[in-house]
């Protein structure tokens, strides 16, 4: 299976799109081109390909046949127009924005982000002349007043990690395109492209950390990005080739091309497991509150209906008695890992204020809807009644 612009259901794509065994020697399996450099058959040729005037892979930091195929397979699957992998997530965040962000730019961005992406804006891009502007983007009046002529990006995670913050990727991008030069980024870990393709709800941009779901083995690191071919290519020959080297391995490509195929299965599992969890969650009289986008109680439910598929498998949720209650609940679970990241078959439990939001101080957590008891959980794929008895042990503590 060849053909981009194709009919086939998504898992279909996942497991074919773009190779074809009888165009490889049959090999069922795509080739892994472990060469760093790649030989020309003449002069001209090779002047071509340096030039952008010959398609033709030259050097595996720019580009390689296994990522290239990897690349066209998770544009097939957010249907983009192009794809770039990076060496993780931030690789690829971080190569967007010294791509497309300028000193004196603006860039807005939602009042909860991962640790990391914060870091990077006010302690990177923000020290070189990039204006962060924080806004809460539920609230669209909000978003449209801070706007200003010098904005140059909207970026945003939905749902937000960690505290599951869903945004309107439809309004927004409606709202941001009223505009000239604004492109719309969102952080699509959380969803894939199974439960949500944000490039089909107007936005420009997608990244990933394909460490998470899109692997779904916790094994490697991986990040991905998928928009129009003309950013794509900007973002490849300057973010990536010049900017942050952040290349992706072609063994690593492999192992998440070999990840995709079974994505939609797994996350179909994530969901129904975070389902039940969130709902026995919420009735526990230990329980302060839960966010978990399919809860009826779930104050953007409709939206979460809207614009996801399934509601995800992360939850996130506080106890009564807040951050002393949250640890030892978090210090008794016996099958769950107390471990960051997320999207692997394992189910694992963090504290985001003393992890992966770390970054925040105490005061910006509190501006950043980042509560010290909150608890995330990345429901894996155990069965659910192993996952429910450790819950309920761990609460009992």
């Amino acid at each position: 299976m060849t053909d981009k612009n194709n009919d086939f259901g998504f898992s279909t794509r996942a497991i074919h799109h773009g190779y074809d065994p009888l165009q490889n020697n049959g090999a069922l399996i795509p080739p892994i081109y472990l060469t760093s450099t790649f030989a020309f058959p003449t002069v001209e040729y090779g002047a071509g390909c340096f030039a952008g005037e010959q398609s033709g892979h030259f050097y595996t930091r720019i580009s390689n046949p296994t990522l290239a195929l990897l690349e066209s397979r998770m544009a097939a699957l957010e249907n983009g127009e192009a794809g770039v992998a990076f060496s993780s997530g931030m690789g690829a965040i971080a190569a967007t924005f010294w791509t497309l962000l300028r000193p004196g730019d603006e860039i807005i961005v939602n009042r909860t982000l991962y640790g990391c992406t914060f870091a990077l804006l006010h302690h990177g891009i923000g020290e070189f002349g990039v204006k962060v502007k924080h806004v809460d983007m539920s609230d669209l009046i909000e978003l449209e007043a801070a706007i200003s002529p010098a904005t140059r990006m909207i970026y945003f995670e939905s749902p937000a990690n960690p505290n599951m913050k869903l945004v309107d990727i439809a309004a927004v991008s409606d709202i941001a395109h009223k505009h000239q030069d604004i492109v719309v980024a969102i952080d699509n870990t959380y969803c894939t492209p199974y439960l949500q393709r944000p490039l089909e709800l107007g936005a420009d941009l997608v990244v990933h950390s394909a460490t998470k779901y899109l692997s779904g083995h916790s094994d490697i690191t991986a990040g991905i990005v998928v928009t129009s071919q003309a950013l794509a290519d900007r973002i490849r020959l300057q973010g990536l080739k010049d900017l942050t080297g952040a290349v992706m391995s072609p063994q690593d490509a492999y192992l998440l091309m070999r990840g995709l195929k079974t994505l939609a299965l797994r996350m179909d599992r994530h969901c129904s497991n975070a389902q039940v969890i969130a709902a026995c969650l919420q009735e526990h009289p230990a329980v302060e509150w839960v966010a978990y986008p399919g809860l009826p109680s779930f104050p953007q439910h409709a939206l979460a209906s809207r614009q996801m598929k399934l509601p995800g498998g992360m939850i996130a949720f506080e106890l009564k008695g807040g951050l002393a209650a949250g640890q030892r609940f978090m210090n008794a679970l016996q099958l769950f890992s107390r471990a960051v990241s997320l999207g692997g078959a394992e189910s694992l439990a963090q504290h985001p204020a003393s992890m992966t939001h770390s970054t925040y101080t105490l005061e910006e957590r509190e501006r950043h809807d980042i509560s010290e008891g909150l608890v995330r959980l990345a429901v894996g794929l155990e069965d659910i009644a192993d996952l429910l008895a450790d819950i309920e042990q761990a609460l009992q503590a």
